[in-house]
């Protein structure tokens, strides 16, 4: 930058109590192409740096009411005007006092009777070195939000990469599955009529011929016939259900999974929170030290929401994760899970998931979103499902993310997306 160009950028506030001071470095500096400010003391200085800031100061040490010494350092313990340059001017020559000066904070100092030549170059010099300063803190922000820029990028893309190979998993998993098992549902119910007719054959025959011979009742006696045919039907019964619960897993895995659908589409939140659910219910059974984890749904009804289906449910299962974890870790004697939904004046969706564990410090809580912190045990938590999460729902819904907790009272996790989303 040039010294023109940069005298017609800057502006010095002159602080001084001599009246012929003031008009001298008023004349020197406006000729030189600088905006020229003036106080007459250092209350003076102090009131205007409120309303409007210098690119340099140039500070008389002797003044009346609080002297430079005094009006410097109270510059320095203010955020908003510690980085002006300060340059004082005074007659003394003691080394003691310049020493004092520069530890408060000043930069440079001119000794009267002021030497043109000297002024400005002192001038200039600090006015090129405070834009090189501040060239530098700009480039520093800009490197460290690239940085940041491609921190999130990579955490994004090892995330994506991780969901993309679940998602893959899970569906093919998922159709694996579902072939045999139609195969077995749909034959279990001409099974379930043929034993039933062959049944009502046996009791057609042991009505007409109630003394088979020897052979026969014996047979029947070691197969415990009336037991058999009792039990036969609850068998199948029982196995109907299992197909059933079967095909549920099923639809839940492609539900979860959802590779069909990396658009934003019309979705029911609760069939992802219930397909995650499903999911998770190894977890949320009874194990031998551990009572079972009751889960309570207070769903309110809800519209369809514009979302991205497969990351909403990543959300959904990082955080009943993350509950059952924190459960599993307090070992209470009731464990549960509370999961609530509401729509707040048609405008926004709210989905609350709480536990009833021992809750987070204040400390903790404010790092939770942070990539990769985590208070798990190393090789348990990566520290990145919580960042996903609140990247998926602040920037990919343009909603909100929360956690609320007291310790020994639970913690609560309440999600916000707009229901026009």
């Amino acid at each position: 930058m040039s010294v023109d160009v940069l005298a017609q950028e800057s502006t010095i506030l002159v602080v001084d109590d001599t009246p012929t001071n003031l008009q001298v470095l008023f004349d020197l500096l406006s000729a030189q192409g600088y905006r020229v400010a003036i106080a007459k003391n250092g209350e003076a200085a102090l009131q205007r740096l409120q309303t409007s800031q210098p690119n340099l100061i140039l500070l008389d040490v002797m003044m009346p009411g609080i002297d430079g010494f005094e009006t410097c350092q109270r510059l320095k313990s203010e955020p908003t005007t510690r980085d002006i340059p300060v340059v004082f001017m005074t007659a003394l020559s003691d080394s003691v006092d310049k020493v004092k000066g520069l530890s408060l904070g000043a930069v440079d100092y001119i000794t009267k009777p002021i030497q043109h030549e000297e002024v400005l170059a002192r001038i200039q010099v600090h006015l090129q070195l405070r834009n090189a300063t501040r060239l530098m803190e700009r480039r520093t922000e800009e490197l460290n939000q690239s940085l940041e820029n491609l921190k999130q990028a990579q955490l994004h893309l090892v995330q994506g990469e991780k969901m993309s190979a679940l998602g893959q998993l899970v569906a093919g998993v998922a159709h694996e599955i579902n072939n045999p098992v139609n195969f077995i549902h749909g034959n279990l119910h001409h099974i379930k009529e043929y034993t039933q007719d062959l049944l009502a054959f046996v009791q057609l025959y042991q009505k007409h011929y109630p003394d088979p011979v020897d052979e026969i009742r014996h047979r029947a006696e070691e197969l415990d016939l009336e037991f058999l045919q009792t039990d036969l039907v609850k068998m199948l019964d029982s196995m109907g259900m299992g197909s059933d619960r079967i095909r549920d897993l099923v639809l839940s895995l492609r539900n979860f999974s959802r590779l069909d659908e990396s658009e934003c589409k019309a979705v029911n939140l609760h069939d992802g929170i219930d397909s995650t659910l499903v999911i998770l219910q190894h977890r949320l059974k009874a194990k031998p030290n551990y009572p079972a984890i009751q889960v309570i749904r207070d769903y309110a009804p809800l519209p369809q929401i514009e979302c991205y289906p497969s990351q909403l449910n990543q959300v959904f299962m990082n955080l009943l994760s993350n509950a059952i974890d924190a459960l599993e870790e307090s070992a209470i004697a009731s464990p549960a899970i509370t999961i609530r939904t509401s729509v707040s004046d048609s405008t926004w969706v709210t989905i609350s998931i709480a536990d009833n564990g021992i809750g987070i410090s204040e400390s903790i809580r404010t790092k939770l979103f942070d990539p990769f912190f985590t208070t798990k045990p190393v090789g348990k938590g990566t520290g990145l499902g919580l960042s996903i999460s609140h990247q998926i729902i602040t920037q990919k819904h343009s909603g909100k993310i929360e956690c609320c907790s007291t310790p020994g009272q639970g913690t609560e996790f309440v999600i916000q997306i707009p229901a026009g989303k």
